[in-house]
């Protein structure tokens, strides 16, 4: 297995940012790694996500985990990997919210992927830290 995760706080809600975060449609206003994200059906488990990084091919994510204003996660597979994306939210005493983004690889071949990949797929997760928290401070 490959792990990373980036933590992030922001002065806004926990609703707030929840607000940002389940928008799936338009994730690739806050996200510039995504040229667009599409959410095919209800915002539920088991609904499909169709991703389009930039400069890639689409990638169709299933929606793994929902719990209301509290997290939010999808995996796609692909080469014997597994790739699970999660977000989380974290109320703090001051008001504001710690939000975590972490990517976890695992399947037959993430001891040989997850070093490769992991680190090209995870390098935009401060960037897209910013701009999911600059949207939910609106």
């Amino acid at each position: 297995m490959w792990q990373h995760e980036y933590v992030g706080t922001t002065v806004a809600a926990p609703e707030q940012v929840w607000r940002v975060l389940r928008d799936l449609d338009h994730w690739a206003d806050w996200d510039t790694s995504m040229e667009s994200v599409r959410l095919d059906g209800e915002f539920r488990v088991g609904s499909r996500v169709v991703m389009n990084p930039v400069g890639q091919d689409p990638i169709t994510s299933t929606i793994a985990e929902i719990t209301d204003g509290v997290a939010y996660a999808d995996v796609t597979e692909f080469g014997g990997v597994t790739l699970r994306f999660r977000h989380s939210l974290e109320p703090l005493e001051s008001g504001g919210t710690r939000v975590r983004h972490r990517l976890e690889i695992t399947g037959a071949a993430s001891d040989t992927l997850g070093p490769q990949l992991g680190p090209q797929i995870t390098e935009d997760f401060p960037a897209a830290m910013a701009g999911l928290l600059a949207l939910a401070e609106k």
